[in-house]
């Protein structure tokens, strides 16, 4: 399993798929997660070194800054609520 962790590609697949659950279920919950898949994955790239406890720890680390960013960016804004006045069912 360290072997693995140790390689860039698996970071950057792993970031990929992620991104693909994003489509699947959108919210910005997985994007989070995939951006710091990818960032991990250029970090290994690029020849940090860290040992498997250090990879986790950069992986979540830049995975809740990114989703902070995410919510901040994107995210329902201060005062803003969201209401439903009619339902796909009722019928007018």
């Amino acid at each position: 399993m360290a072997a693995i962790m140790a390689t860039w590609w698996a970071w950057v697949i792993l970031g990929f798929a992620l991104g693909v659950l994003e489509v699947l279920a959108p919210g910005f919950i997985f994007l989070g997660f995939a951006i710091g898949a990818v960032v991990t994955g250029v970090l290994v790239g690029i020849g940090i070194p860290a040992g498997p406890a250090a990879l986790i720890l950069i992986f979540a680390v830049v995975s809740v800054l990114a989703w902070l960013i995410l919510r901040r960016v994107v995210g329902v804004r201060e005062g803003q609520v969201k209401i439903w006045d009619r339902d796909i069912n009722d019928q007018r």
